[in-house]
């Protein structure tokens, strides 16, 4: 018997199962080096921007840049344990992570290890931890929760029941957030969880019908504050207050401007010299356009495109093979762009003023550090469809 065709017909498809291999392999590749360029990119765009404001405060002009460079390392420990961790474990994970990260926002509202800051109790200072944001990780909960309860469902009916669960999660965890007076976070996070169901292939009704319960709610949330309506009314009429509520959003226009096509270079830019208020936080991007410029920008764009173009890529690969993979790179995927994209829109005046940070970027450990763990489970999720 002659097995010549056969083992010729092997090797053809060994060959193409290592050439695929090598192309998952080779896009993983890419993924980790575009973390480690936004992560750089973005101490390197910190430092610059907040040695003028450190110094200010009577701190040494590398306190942000160190502080920030500590919860980078960190978050890529957090990477490395998340790239290896078994899928299993973070499945079985995910609803112990939601009760904690629950039991950790009402600690923040009512112990004294919440700590208040600027009128608004965000953060937690637990013994030997350094102070943190509770809803970093309820964001990271939700996604798990969702992913686990889309992805183990089969009969229509478990389904249902899955939806109305998944529902009541997002709920009460926007409550929570609203409770700790992040209107913000708690809109992205909106936004972020309601794209998840739309994916899952949840029927549009009843999605628009929990869309509009929710909005009851948030309206009434945003009016009780007097801030956020006078953040509402200066996005709406930029001319009316331009020394007030306007004049950082302005000054952040002017500084994008200022850097033209090329960019003023890293370090060069004048309006993070106490022309912008905050400029290291919620508005480095300013700062980042204008010592980078239109090209540096772009640039910009293009890794966050990239990032999350690989993450989306990697969801569909998982479809036929692992739902629960396809939810969490999908969610952590859009999470990450949405971020971005809010933070950019904000500071350009596309959107009205909200906190929401720069990934990879704005001062923040916990948000770094969070941001860096979400591309650690995308990492580890692309290395398992390989």
């Amino acid at each position: 018997m002659d097995y010549s065709d056969y083992f010729e017909a092997q090797q053809t498809i060994s060959s193409k199962k290592t050439s695929k291999a090598n192309w998952l392999d080779s896009r993983s590749f890419l993924f980790l080096l575009v973390v480690l360029i936004l992560v750089g990119w973005g101490l390197l765009t910190l430092y610059s921007a907040s040695y003028d404001e450190a110094m200010r405060l009577a701190l040494p002009p590398s306190y942000f840049f160190i502080r920030q460079a500590l919860f980078a390392c960190l978050g890529f420990a957090v990477f490395w344990i998340m790239s290896i961790l078994p899928l299993s474990w973070i499945r079985h994970a995910s609803y112990p992570l939601l009760v904690i990260s629950a039991v950790l926002m009402l600690m923040t509202l009512f112990t004294p290890f919440g700590v208040e800051k600027a009128g608004a109790r965000r953060w937690i200072d637990l013994p030997l931890l350094p102070s943190f944001q509770p809803s970093e990780l309820v964001k990271i909960a939700v996604i798990f929760t969702g992913a686990k309860l889309f992805s183990s469902s089969k009969k229509k009916s478990e389904r249902k029941m899955d939806i109305i669960i998944f529902f009541a999660v997002i709920l009460v965890s926007a409550a929570l957030m609203v409770a700790q007076k992040d209107y913000s976070t708690t809109a992205v996070f909106i936004a972020t969880a309601g794209t998840l169901v739309l994916i899952a292939g949840v029927a549009l009704m009843p999605l628009i019908s929990f869309a509009v319960v929710l909005a009851v709610p948030m309206v009434i949330f945003l009016l009780i504050e007097p801030y956020r309506i006078r953040r509402v009314v200066s996005f709406l009429f930029p001319t009316i207050d331009p020394s007030g509520m306007n004049y950082q959003v302005n000054r952040a226009i002017e500084a994008i401007q200022s850097g033209g096509l090329f960019g003023k270079g890293i370090g060069n830019g004048t309006y993070k010299l106490g022309i912008i208020p905050e400029v290291h936080s919620d508005f480095i991007f300013a700062s980042f356009a204008e010592e980078s410029g239109a090209l540096g920008v772009l640039l910009l764009f293009a890794l966050f495109l990239v990032l999350f173009l690989l993450g989306v890529h990697s969801a569909y690969q998982a479809i036929g093979t692992d739902s629960f993979i396809a939810y969490l790179s999908f969610g952590f995927s859009i999470m990450i762009l949405l971020q971005a994209m809010v933070n950019i829109a904000v500071v350009t005046r596309l959107l009205p003023p909200t906190g929401i940070p720069l990934p990879f970027f704005s001062q923040g450990g916990t948000n770094l550090l969070v941001v860096i763990a979400e591309c650690g489970i995308l990492y580890r999720c692309m290395r398992e469809v390989i």
